[in-house]
């Protein structure tokens, strides 16, 4: 009985302060490797990572948030530089738009394409062109391309990604 009596007593106060908690975010916070082994085992994989190293950490229908930054519309991002890329959507994605990758060195070994809220195939004449540069492809939505992205990146490894915004739907 005594134990009854203490839980109702607390009862309003739990209620009380589920209700004073703070709103949750309304941007999704993209995953990061360093953030999954810190949280899960309280150990850090990759040491002495640069501070201007890119990090992909918020993401919304228009727009990146990149190391505290946020962008507008699409993005190209080779290794640790990041510009703004003319495509709006999957269809504008062409060799042409992609012709930065014929200068650029390193040659990434992989080129991740953030196609928007939904995957759409490549084509055979774009899936040529990107495998005549020397790097892999590979497709994805915005969202798991950033996230991708950013552990490769963390890795150490010569990346790429185009992105469209994640607002995209064709």
């Amino acid at each position: 009985m005594a134990t009854r009596l203490k839980s109702m007593a607390t009862l309003p106060k739990l209620i009380q302060s589920m209700r004073n908690e703070a709103p949750k975010r309304c941007n999704p916070v993209l995953p990061s490797l360093r953030r999954a082994f810190s949280l899960y085992d309280q150990i850090n994989l990759i040491d002495n990572v640069p501070e201007d190293q890119l990090r992909f950490q918020e993401f919304n229908e228009t727009s990146f948030t990149v190391n505290g930054v946020k962008y507008e519309g699409s993005l190209l991002c080779v290794g640790n530089l990041l510009m703004s890329w003319t495509p709006r959507q999957f269809s504008d994605i062409t060799p042409d738009s992609l012709s930065i990758f014929q200068t650029v060195r390193p040659i990434p070994e992989l080129l991740i394409v953030g196609c928007g809220r939904n995957i759409h195939p490549v084509t055979p004449e774009l899936r040529q062109f990107v495998k005549s540069i020397g790097m892999k492809l590979e497709t994805v939505d915005s969202r798991n391309a950033a996230s991708t992205y950013n552990i490769l990146n963390e890795e150490g490894r010569v990346v790429a990604a185009a992105l469209l915004p994640y607002g995209v739907t064709s």
